[in-house]
């Protein structure tokens, strides 16, 4: 298959011989074909050698680099790419494991495939995309992904609307399940259940990331008085509660986050009066909470937005 060609500037491809996934803008010299947003184009050398492939986007990240041979960005590819970051999440223990269904299956540039997140939450996958190039190819990265994960995977949620560029005029952005569409959002993390709002939930519903977080804090809070600030659906609180805390407060400033740390508490300790859940602002609540906790668990937004 034959792509449009991006030439870079000089001296502009060393660090794509070191394997970096991006080529800014700023080293490209000309484009030949004039690319449409989130088409793969090829990236040669000053000297007309192939370098990389990738999607191409306006802005400053110019190619999101998918391979650094000379192939066809094709189902193949896509079913290649998901499958050693199926295989990189087995021998981590993550995938297969009876007391863990939820993980993250594709990181982005750490699984080299730059602009794209999956997390599995039992057996529906969520899917995200930060690149106009990975919107464009979610239908055949789904395909993939079923061929891939076989029966594992049994729904496929999209959750792009706030995570794709905002200059590309990009359609059919909308969330929504591309396979399946079951209801259940129960998922099972290091033998903890909860539930997941992918629907309208942060991120694809749940911090995944924060897992070794969460098992290191269940080993300090035994006999502990634990504040879990900012708490989202309460992922720390209940870790605390299994590791024998004296008590677990929850704060966060949206109801409905608190509504769903209460659900994720009685999944796990239904009746325990060790915990309280409080919808209010962060800031009142620290002015007015004295010194009764001796475990605070602080993780706040982004205020520097």
């Amino acid at each position: 298959m034959s792509y449009k060609k991006v030439f870079l500037k000089p001296g502009k491809e060393e660090s794509l011989k070191r394997f970096h996934p991006w080529v800014f803008s700023g080293a490209i010299a000309r484009v030949e074909g004039e690319p449409e947003e989130g088409e793969v184009v090829d990236v040669y050398t000053s000297k007309k050698e192939f370098i990389a492939c990738g999607h191409f986007q306006i802005g400053s990240i110019a190619v999101r680099v998918l391979s650094f041979r000379q192939e066809p960005i094709d189902h193949a590819f896509w079913v290649r790419r998901l499958q050693v970051a199926k295989d990189l999440r087995c021998a981590l223990g993550v995938l297969g494991n009876p007391q863990n269904n939820t993980y993250r299956l594709v990181h982005g540039e750490g699984d080299n495939l730059p602009g794209l997140i999956i997390d599995v939450y039992d057996h529906t996958a969520v899917m995200q995309a930060h690149s106009a190039g990975m919107h464009l190819d979610r239908m055949v990265v789904a395909e993939a992904l079923e061929e891939v994960m076989g029966d594992v995977i049994q729904h496929i949620y999209y959750k792009s609307e706030t995570t794709l560029p905002f200059k590309a005029d990009l359609l059919a952005t909308e969330n929504g399940f591309l396979k399946g569409g079951s209801p259940e959002n129960v998922a099972m993390e290091n033998g903890l259940k909860f539930h997941v709002d992918w629907l309208k939930g942060q991120k694809t519903g749940f911090f995944v990331d924060q897992r070794e977080n969460r098992a290191l804090l269940e080993r300090y809070a035994k006999g502990r008085n634990v504040l879990n600030m900012f708490c989202y659906t309460g992922g720390f609180s209940f870790y605390a509660m299994r590791g024998g805390a004296n008590l677990v407060h929850s704060v966060d400033s949206s109801a409905k986050a608190i509504d769903l740390t209460n659900e994720n508490v009685s999944l796990n300790f239904p009746g325990d009066t060790r915990h309280q859940a409080f919808a209010e602002d962060a800031f009142k609540f620290l002015d007015r909470m004295g010194d009764q906790y001796d475990l605070i668990i602080l993780d706040p937004p982004a205020f520097a937005k």
